[in-house]
């Protein structure tokens, strides 16, 4: 095991009642930012509540609406100036991934003079944030307590992130009957966006006993049962809050503690829902997850049999059966939930590729998973492309 330093400062109110901290939770700042996405959480009540408080507090507040999944950086722009131009001390977003972390990197480009992309080109370095509250509809992104922010450049068609605990949020107000209206379809993107998280984390390379991997797996059952619930009924608290915690848990950094975590599956994707902005992550991950294990197996055969027996219970003794099996088994998780798992049900077709390796691979600069258990150049991606086509 790794030496590390673990930083995880968000105060989480859980809940039905939750949403009726925010005004304590926020009371020693003087004008707010909010952040947030299209209608639903106007539809949801949610926004009256946050007006209703902020009225109350006599908190003046600013808004930046209309923020899309796979969230570009001209909102990013928006809110800084907003915030540069009205000495806003605080910024709250109400929403999931793509809502926080465009919030994120509004927080981190306050103290920078440049392009705010430039930190997730890692041109620059984050050096301080403003602080960040979040009101959590959707479990998936796990933004809610990580590190990272993701976001893009149309402009370039660049998807990247950069990682920063300065930008981990001051609380999390997390009610999980916000995620009821959430439909099957991007119910199901979260569950493999949890899943991935951890999944990724435990597939890099570990030590004996790494216990951040005995965790990691138990995220990934625990997601996979609550799926099934959720995918078939909606409104059960129960199953809702436990993905919720998941989500949160899931990419806030438990599941890579004391080791290098890479993450190959996510660079992929994010080159690939970059390439068609139409394309939720979470569909182009369960796209790309079976297909990465499948390519990767080898490289650590009894790795991938502890995943299949821990996850799915597979009874076999060969552990390359095993393995081949327990992938197998996710490939029709994600069928049965309504995720796609080949290109042509994304809208990808062979004249794609070429174009989508270039993306992943920035033009031969460099593979994917560097230093993962299996470093993919140009060639392996292709190959591993049309076997999913």
């Amino acid at each position: 095991m790794k030496d590390f330093t673990f930083v995880s400062p968000t105060k989480i109110y859980f809940g039905k009642s939750a949403l009726s901290n925010l005004s304590d939770a926020i009371k020693n700042y003087k004008k707010v930012l909010l952040v947030y996405g299209q209608s639903s959480i106007k539809k949801l009540g949610i926004y009256d509540n946050v007006i209703k408080q902020l009225n109350a507090a006599k908190m003046p507040y600013f808004e930046v609406s209309g923020v899309r999944p796979n969230p570009e950086i001209s909102k990013v722009k928006d809110g800084l100036k907003l915030v540069r131009e009205n000495n806003i001390d605080f910024v709250l977003a109400i929403g999931g991934g793509s809502v926080i972390d465009t919030a994120k990197s509004i927080c981190a480009s306050y103290y920078y003079d440049g392009d705010p992309f430039d930190l997730n080109l890692h041109k620059s370095q984050v050096t301080n944030a403003l602080p960040l509250g979040v009101i959590l509809t959707i479990s998936a992104s796990g933004s809610e307590l990580s590190d990272s922010c993701v976001v893009m450049e149309d402009a370039t068609k660049v998807k990247q992130g950069f990682n920063s605990d300065l930008v981990r949020p001051v609380f999390a107000i997390m009610n999980p009957e916000f995620t009821y209206s959430v439909d099957k379809y991007q119910t199901g993107c979260g569950i493999v966006d949890i899943i991935s998280h951890s999944l990724e984390r435990y597939f890099s390379p570990s030590e004996p006993l790494e216990v951040c991997d005995t965790l990691a797996l138990s995220i990934i059952k625990d997601t996979i049962e609550a799926g099934k619930i959720v995918i078939k009924d909606p409104n059960n608290y129960d199953a809702r809050a436990a993905l919720m915690l998941l989500g949160s848990y899931s990419h806030n950094g438990l599941t890579s503690l004391g080791k290098q975590k890479q993450m190959p599956i996510h660079a992929m994707e994010h080159a690939l829902s970059a390439y068609d902005v139409k394309i939720a992550h979470g569909a182009g991950l369960s796209v790309l997850i079976p297909a990465w294990m499948k390519a990767s197996y080898k490289c650590d055969i009894n790795k991938f049999a502890r995943f299949s027996r821990f996850v799915f219970d597979v009874k076999e003794d060969n552990d390359e059966k095993c393995a081949l099996k327990g992938i197998d088994l996710l490939r029709q998780y994600f069928e049965s939930i309504g995720m796609p798992v080949t290109l042509h049900e994304v809208n990808l077709h062979k004249d794609d590729i070429s174009a989508l390796v270039d993306m992943m691979i920035k033009d031969d600069t460099r593979l994917i998973g560097q230093k993962s258990i299996n470093p993919l150049n140009k060639e392996a991606i292709r190959k591993m492309l049309e076997e999913i086509l």
